[in-house]
């Protein structure tokens, strides 16, 4: 949520930041709502204050009256509003500002471009693409080596579901754990959050109102406050902490979380979505961390760095884009994707999403910090990335590993976990 301090000082600045996302016509809409909204907050604030003040000083006339004997003047209230009733709009007013508000996605950082895809910036490589005669893809070779079993994921759970199988299950869970060890090693905390949050975790990231239909809801009957699979680890962990005043000696707090993710998306007919590119179901490993604002710039490039050490741990090909605002998240002020090489596209897919959120979520979740010996508090900044995605470092691996025979070679730092240097068809 956008801070309404800088809105009513700088609305040129907002709406210049906002038309990199949004409809220049659409943000001066938005604006102006919640401009009118907040000046009839204010209104409606000042005149119960008035009222209360106003009260007060009859009840001291009132008792001062009865004290000196002298029969006291009574307020004729014929037409005039009781505070509860102005308390009952201001309710009213408030509430929809919050909703409106809570519609507008952050403001990008100054180096973001406008735009969507055709806008992103590729700002770094690694290594080069593998030199690979005759190309696989990787569903073609989760068969032949019988790594993943598409066809019983679709008997378990409909379209877009799957399931590792024999050392296709081992070669995922290694994934998993050296992400995790990895993680531990850079010094974040290891969290195993539930996977069914309440809503108010939705909101916080700022996926909810907008993106409300695009994960899981359990029925109303089931879960009257309303609950949700989870999407990213991102909503888990960044709910932990709402409604919380955070030390900040301990910051930047660094956390990170395994878990499934679930996700109403499933893949397209694009040959780039196949396999286990993108489903309802996969697994994600999340690094988080809430910083001091002078903390931000330092942490999202410490993050960065570190995703990218574990790609290049496994020996992948990738390529690193500064995405335009029209292609990342709604929450974040900046976000660099992680991209590995797909060979049998000839395309790159992501594999890590760092982004920065500055103050937007802290805001929708109350999390903040207090300086020593200071009255006010300030909202933390959160930063969040993938590390990683192992659905698409699976399939990555196989099609930049694969030989001329049809097996596949083990990048070297998971052959201890897997006994093995070759996946070779059964």
């Amino acid at each position: 949520m956008l801070d309404m301090e800088l809105i009513r000082k700088d609305r040129d600045a907002v709406a210049t930041a906002l038309a990199k996302r949004l409809d220049a016509a659409e943000v001066d809409r938005a604006l102006d709502a919640i401009q009118q909204l907040d000046r009839e907050r204010r209104r409606l604030i000042s005149e119960i204050d008035g009222e209360r003040q106003r009260r007060k000083a009859e009840a001291r006339a009132y008792a001062q009256a009865k004290r000196s004997g002298v029969e006291p003047q009574v307020t004729d209230e014929a037409g005039r509003k009781q505070v509860a009733e102005l308390e009952a709009e201001l309710d009213e007013v408030q509430s929809r500002l919050r909703t409106v508000m809570s519609e507008l996605p952050n403001l990008p950082a100054d180096d973001v471009l406008p735009g969507g895809k055709e806008a992103n910036r590729v700002v770094k490589t690694f290594g080069e693409p593998p030199a690979i005669e005759k190309v696989r893809d990787h569903v073609e070779l989760s068969r032949l080596l019988g790594l993943v079993d598409h066809e019983r994921g679709v008997k378990l759970g409909g379209s877009g579901f799957w399931m590792y199988t024999g050392v296709g299950a081992r070669l995922e869970w290694a994934l998993v754990n050296w992400l995790i060890e990895r993680n531990i090693e850079a010094g974040y905390d290891f969290l195993l959050p539930p996977h069914l949050l309440l809503d108010t975790a939705g909101f916080a990231a700022g996926q909810f109102p907008k993106f409300y239909d695009d994960v899981y809801h359990l029925d109303k009957q089931s879960a009257p406050r309303g609950q949700f699979l989870l999407p990213t680890a991102e909503t888990a962990i960044l709910g932990a902490y709402q409604d919380e005043i955070l030390d900040p000696a301990k910051l930047p707090l660094k956390v990170f979380a395994y878990t499934p993710c679930y996700r109403r998306e499933a893949a397209g007919s694009h040959s780039d979505e196949r396999g286990t590119v993108r489903g309802h179901q996969f697994n994600k490993v999340e690094i988080f961390q809430f910083t001091l604002p002078e903390q931000a710039d330092a942490a999202l490039e410490q993050m960065v760095t570190h995703a990218e050490s574990l790609v290049e741990g496994l020996g992948l090909h990738y390529q690193r884009s500064l995405l335009a605002a029209g292609d990342s998240s709604a929450s974040m002020r900046k976000t660099l994707d992680i991209e590995v090489w797909m060979p049998s596209t000839g395309k790159y897919k992501e594999v890590s999403s760092v982004s920065w959120g500055g103050d937007y979520q802290a805001r929708r979740a109350a999390i903040r910090y207090k300086e020593p010996g200071g009255k006010q508090t300030r909202f933390v900044h959160t930063l969040n990335g993938s590390a990683l995605a192992t659905s698409r470092l699976f399939p990555a691996i196989l099609e930049q590993f694969q030989q001329p025979d049809g097996s596949v070679l083990v990048p070297e730092v998971l052959r201890d976990r897997l006994g093995t240097g070759r996946l070779t068809p059964r």
